[in-house]
């Protein structure tokens, strides 16, 4: 075989491209999404329709996107009605001399309970009631930082300087305070005794499975504020100011529970507003799908004008990344958090000023700083303004120190209950998501083929757009540019480059037969590596790669025209950091990779030796789930054929109970938002009929059990049955493991081809 000719293709030009181009591929959509994240803060005003004439009509005109932001941190459905249950009063112990209290005496003006309240189905907050003595002056809600207990916000644990013990200082100042529990970065409870455990912090363990169902962690403790705020209205007496408060994670939770509620008056967010740009270096479980396209931290802001914010620029946690990898436990998503200058958080404010200027808001906004914008929480100045903001009025001196007490709770106990509310909510959700898709997928009418396929485009649509995300069109003409890499006896083989939009371009591996007659049109079958896989694996007649086997070069000697493309899924967790800036901008990688694959069919038909009525694809493991995705919505693959991949996708993207989920493993990129409310494998073969699909399966294959995957088929043969094409979907399932069997696969394409089998 020579690989020294270089030639192109004809009609083509050469391709002059050196090095590794899968990398420069991947590196290229990474520029492509630095360069639309800057953009996006420009074009986030086409979203909005602000009416600034009137506090009314301002409130009015922002709703719509309020209800977008509801829905994409997961916070939209009902609440159950909330009932606060106070556990246990806390008991002072008797004062310490002053000497070694520094001033603080026992009691302090308020009493100490802990209580729990309902929020959702099976779902509880949980936390620290601060009872003045006298009629309360406003209801606050005070969240710490995710790591610190409501005991420390408090004072009744060491852990927190006593000036920084805001929930203790509102509580001397006459307020009513909740302190609930958030959900720690800590990993004790992420995995499932005796079947994995995994080092991903408790935020991200329920973040996973949350995000596949429409739910966020964000979300559910957003909607434990909420249902505090329920609780405050719920008593029949004069209302009174409500304000939430927090630093840290208990800031962004403070921050978006005020955006989410009128009934909240003022918020004080303390160590977490910045620009947002920067979001795909933080943890995973702040990532928002669509975030950025809409929304930074002032256009978020914009949704609690005209009440009342004071933003402190002070120490944000320092996280460096998950908790540390052990011989049980890894998988965690990489992701830092560290203090922002003072100078950004201030031209954060004054955007989100800016876009509120007309409606006179000056004295109830107020940035304070603490220190040099890096001190503690709780200053003096920020609780001023806050209590301010709420009309109470205060002579706030500083902190004396707390107050000591008996019969604190359990913390351990209490974080592993409402974690593991938290994580059994989603298996929950993960249960009902059947009947959930069911009535989503109840407008599709399958009285007869032409009323399916007609009713299947607002589900096209739908996928493409809320799921996968639509990018624009390529913007760049093709420009093919091909070189010669292979020949062998029975074909010929070129390396491709296709241009897409700048910086990003497709590439892959056309093999063509060398038997093809002048003027004679093949078939095409597009063969799709997986995960870190390459072109050359699957098309390089040297290598025999144990997942591929070649079956690129074997069909190619069959008569066919392959074509092998480049999937972005390689490089460890460089692809995934691409993910991570590509989904606050509502595009995922298959986002990618579906245009490129359209610029590729759109080339593959061109070719004068292609049949562009008989282009097929065929894709393993991620090549399968691009055979799940990108055939069901791009009409022009004539078939799709799914190997190592097909099964019930959702319980195997959100089930805790077996080893090989995703909540178990290391593959933080594979949560596609509220994807199980709307399309399991069975719904994207759907939208692939009526062309022909099929499903290869090896029954030592490690990504699901046999059971699962027949279970899923069943549901894509009766759909295919009931419409009267039963024989245009098959299932194969053969004794070996996660790779390409090419026995029935190849049956099939010959015969939906219509292409003769070798003799």
């Amino acid at each position: 075989m020579n690989r020294m000719d270089a030639q192109p293709l004809p009609g083509t030009e050469p391709l002059t491209m050196e090095g590794d181009l899968a990398a420069q591929m991947v590196a290229g959509m990474d520029r492509f999404l630095m360069r639309e994240t800057d953009a996006s803060v420009g074009q986030r005003a086409s979203h909005w329709q602000r009416d600034l004439s009137s506090h009314e009509t301002y409130a009015r005109s922002i709703e719509p996107n309020r209800q977008r932001f509801l829905k994409i941190i997961g916070a939209v459905d009902p609440r159950e009605p909330v009932e606060m249950v106070r556990v246990e009063a806390l008991t002072p112990r008797p004062p310490l001399p002053q000497g070694e209290r520094g001033g603080g005496r026992a009691g302090s003006g308020y009493t100490v309970q802990t209580v729990r309240w309902t929020v959702l189905k099976g779902v509880e907050g949980e936390g620290l009631l601060l009872l003045p003595d006298g009629e309360p002056v406003a209801d606050v809600v005070a969240l710490p930082d995710c790591d610190t207990t409501p005991e420390r916000l408090a004072g009744l644990t060491p852990g927190v300087p006593a000036e920084a013990q805001f929930a203790r200082r509102l509580a001397e100042q006459g307020c009513r305070v909740l302190v609930p529990v958030l959900i720690d970065r800590k990993d004790t409870y992420s995995g499932t005794p005796g079947v994995k455990l995994t080092n991903h912090p408790h935020r991200e363990f329920i973040y996973r499975a949350a995000y596949e169902m429409g739910w966020h962690i964000i979300g559910y403790e957003v909607q434990k504020v909420l249902a505090a705020v329920d609780w405050f209205s719920s008593e029949g007496r004069r209302r009174r100011p409500v304000g939430v408060i927090g630093h840290g994670e208990g800031g962004l939770i403070a921050f978006y529970a005020a955006a989410s509620d009128t009934r909240i008056d003022a918020v004080g967010v303390s160590g977490y507003f910045q620009p947002r740009e920067g979001l795909w270096r933080e943890p995973i479980y702040r990532n928002v799908w669509s975030l950025l396209r809409e929304f930074g931290d002032a256009e978020i802001a914009s949704l609690i004008a005209p009440r009342a914010l004071t933003v402190e620029a002070c120490a944000h946690p320092e996280v460096t990344g998950p908790p540390p990898v052990t011989s049980e436990r890894r998988g965690g998503a990489p992701g830092v958090l560290t203090t922002p200058s003072f100078s950004s958080v201030e031209a954060e404010f004054e955007r989100a000023q800016g876009l509120i200027a007309g409606l006179n808001l000056s004295p109830s906004w107020t940035l304070v700083r603490s220190g040099d914008g890096t001190g503690p929480p709780g200053s003096q100045e920020m609780l001023k303004a806050f209590l301010t903001a709420l009309g109470v009025r205060s002579d706030l001196r500083p902190s004396s120190g707390p107050p000591s007490w008996d019969a604190l709770p359990d913390p351990e106990a209490r974080l592993r209950r409402q974690v593991g509310q938290l994580v059994e909510h989603t298996q929950y959700r993960m249960r009902e998501a059947e009947f959930v898709r069911a009535m989503f997928w109840s407008k599709a009418d399958a009285s007869s083929l032409e009323k399916w396929q007609e009713t299947a485009r607002e589900y096209r649509d739908h996928l493409w757009e809320e799921v996968i995300g639509k990018l624009p069109p390529a913007t760049l003409p093709a420009s093919p540019r091909t070189r010669r890499v292979y020949d062998t006896p029975k074909f010929r083989g070129y390396e491709v480059v296709l241009d897409v939009y700048p910086d990003v371009f497709a590439y892959g591996t056309l093999l063509v037969p060398k038997d093809v007659k002048e003027g004679e049109r093949r078939p095409v079958v597009v063969c799709q590596h997986g995960l870190e896989g390459r072109t050359q694996d699957v098309a390089d007649p040297d290598v025999d790669n144990h997942h591929y086997h070649r079956f690129a070069c074997r069909l190619a000697e069959r008569g066919f025209v392959t074509y092998a493309p480049q999937n972005p899924t390689i490089g460890g967790d460089t692809f995934r950091f691409v993910q991570r800036k590509a989904t606050p901008l509502k595009c995922a990688l298959f986002a990618f990779i579906t245009r490129q694959h359209e610029r590729t069919l759109e080339w593959l038909s061109s070719l004068p030796f292609v049949d562009p009525e008989r282009i097929a694809f065929y894709g393993l493991s991620y090549g399968g789930s691009t055979a799940m995705r990108v055939p069901a919505l791009l009409e022009r693959y004539c078939l799709s054929i799914c190997s190592a991949c097909f099964n019930e996708w959702i319980w195997k993207s959100v089930s805790v109970r077996r080893p090989y989920t995703y909540p178990m493993t290391g593959e933080f990129e594979q949560p596609e938002f509220n994807l199980g409310n709307t399309f399991n494998h069975a719904e994207m073969s759907w939208l692939i009929c009526p062309r022909p699909f099929m499903v290869e399966r090896g029954h030592q294959d490690g990504v699901a059990p046999d059971e699962w995957v027949a279970y899923e088929y069943a549901r894509t043969f009766r759909r295919y049955n009931l419409l009267g094409l039963g024989d245009r979907t098959e299932i194969e399932f053969f004794d070996g493991p996660h790779s390409i069997h090419g026995v029935g696969t190849f049956k099939f394409l010959h015969k939906h081809l219509r292409w003769p089998e070798p003799q």
